[in-house]
């Protein structure tokens, strides 16, 4: 049976994965679209920059947005992450990332 460490840190990976690859598709489409970049000062403003072109409400991007700032704080170990901040995450990030799966799946029928 898996100790609570091994959960913990399979959680993280998780979401530093799940993070990353959307932060990956944003930068994406940014590049496709050939603006916005000028705004981009980091992982988070990639959410911001989507909204603006459309792909989804704004509202939904200052949602997401923050979970670039978990990302990094899991990638570079800024501190010790508490567990019950994780367990919350990942019930959030999986409410949110369904949502802008399903915004990104709409977006690239369009296209």
């Amino acid at each position: 049976m898996a100790s609570d460490y091994e959960k913990t840190a399979t959680i993280e990976r998780f979401l530093e994965r799940i993070i990353t690859r959307a932060i990956d598709i944003n930068q994406h489409i940014i590049s496709e679209a050939g603006k916005g970049t000028e705004v981009v000062r980091g992982y988070g403003d990639t959410f911001l920059v989507l909204a603006g072109l459309g792909i989804y409400p704004k509202e939904f991007a200052e949602e997401i947005a923050p979970s670039a700032g978990l990302r990094n704080r899991l990638v570079h170990e800024y501190d010790t992450a508490d567990r019950e901040i994780i367990y919350t995450s990942v019930s959030e990030a999986l409410e949110q990332y369904a949502k802008y799966c399903a915004y990104i799946l709409d977006f690239m029928e369009k296209q």
